[in-house]
């Protein structure tokens, strides 16, 4: 039994750091509450134990103090609707003596959200004192957010210190998370395969270095094959490629040569005369993609290939789209990605999904039930997997 279900939270007040962190139109709407969802059985945990709820999270990136824009105030409705209609108090200040005060106030089994972290600039500067006046709002400090366990800020880290040991712990989320990243890390059984798409290789760079010691097979896919493919003298056309990363690329291809790993390129693309939904489309080979065209799919016999050796595999880790799937016409190879993703986690394989485009990707499909864990983490996963000790995780175990 993990830590926190262990724990009881009977009359206690649980600070709990969540990622709330959701994309909102213009009406501001939610449009994808995932990460709320993922919060909810940390905080029924705690309301069932008969303990008192206190949320606090960012929400975007305000530059000057409170906006209505960024306010977590649009937040409530639906998060009470989450919890199964319990009232969600909210607080319009996260330090202000209407948050202390409706603090103080709270029974057992309710829930109050704090505005949000960020209209103060002392959160991201990790100041102690803002963190020490967090603190007071809570008897236990409870870190559920993985999303922001890799930044050193008031609450994610710095705030540790001002609980004893035993009054801080991992959330679901976490626990869930870091279960998940360090058994692909750390326990991994072989065939591992890592697939790794996205725009560009720069953004990758460690996390393909870090995982040569580990994979047997790193499928590559996305904008970030054609820089791949021009460094080996290919013709990619006016697909997008780093320039200044072709030798990086040579790099790794002799790296995990060396190493026995093997790195899958896409033999053949979706190729398009325009970066656009109604773009005229074609297929050529990945490496010789005519001028004015550009690659933003793979075609079918990489899909074919990656599909065969995905679900030859023990281990999975995918990390970005095959192609550009927002539009109908680009999308068939991440799908055909996750299909087989799908696939080999029914057949026994473990599967751990991250980084917000292939979360986006795998939601889209309807996967989601079908891999064996998809990360809400975003940025701090991928550090996670770089080898990089994140903050919100040290903070917890130190």
């Amino acid at each position: 039994m993990s830590e926190f279900s262990a724990y009881n939270f009977k009359g206690q007040k649980a600070l709990i750091r969540v990622d709330f962190n959701v994309p909102l139109n213009d009406k501001f709407e939610i449009t994808d509450d995932t990460r709320m969802r993922a919060a909810v059985p940390t905080i029924k945990k705690i309301i069932s134990d008969g303990g008192m709820v206190i949320l606090m999270s960012h929400l975007g990136r305000p530059k000057e103090g409170p906006t209505d824009k960024f306010s977590l105030k649009h937040l409530v409705k639906h998060l009470s609707e989450l919890l199964g209609g319990t009232t969600v108090f909210f607080a319009n200040d996260c330090v202000g003596e209407q948050a202390y005060l409706t603090a103080n106030m709270m029974r057992p089994g309710e829930v109050l959200l704090l505005e949000n972290l960020r209209f103060y600039k002392e959160e991201e500067k990790g100041d102690v004192k803002f963190a020490e006046k967090l603190s007071k709002l809570g008897d236990v400090w409870v870190n559920d957010a993985f999303g922001t366990a890799h930044r050193a800020h008031a609450s994610t880290a710095v705030i540790a210190q001002f609980f004893p040991a035993e009054k801080r712990m991992f959330g679901l989320v976490m626990e869930g998370e870091v279960a998940s990243a360090e058994k692909v890390l750390h326990r991994a059984e072989k065939p591992f395969v890592a697939i790794i798409g996205g725009a560009k290789v720069s953004d990758k760079i460690l996390i393909i270095e870090n995982l040569l010691e580990r994979a047997t097979d790193i499928i590559i896919g996305g904008g970030m094959a054609y820089t791949f493919m021009k460094a080996q003298g290919g013709k990619i056309g006016s697909s997008l490629c780093q320039e200044e990363r072709l030798q990086t690329a040579l790099d790794i291809l002799k790296k995990a040569e060396a190493k026995g790993v093997c790195i899958h390129l896409p033999p053949d693309s979706v190729i398009a005369d325009n970066f656009a939904a109604d773009a005229q489309t074609s297929v050529a080979p990945s490496n010789n993609i005519p001028d004015g065209w550009m690659g933003l799919d793979i075609g079918n016999m990489a899909c074919e290939q990656f599909s065969n050796i995905i679900k030859n595999s023990k281990t999975i880790l995918w990390n970005g789209p095959m192609g550009v799937f927002e539009m109908s016409k680009f999308q068939h190879g991440t799908k055909a990605v996750a299909v087989a993703i799908a696939e080999a986690t029914q057949n026994g394989a473990f599967s751990l999904v991250g980084g917000g485009d292939s979360v986006s990707a795998i939601n889209q499909f309807g996967f989601a039930e079908k891999v064996s864990y998809v990360s809400t983490g975003g940025g701090a996963m991928l550090e996670y997997f770089e080898g990089k000790v994140l903050p919100g995780i040290a903070a917890v175990n130190s």
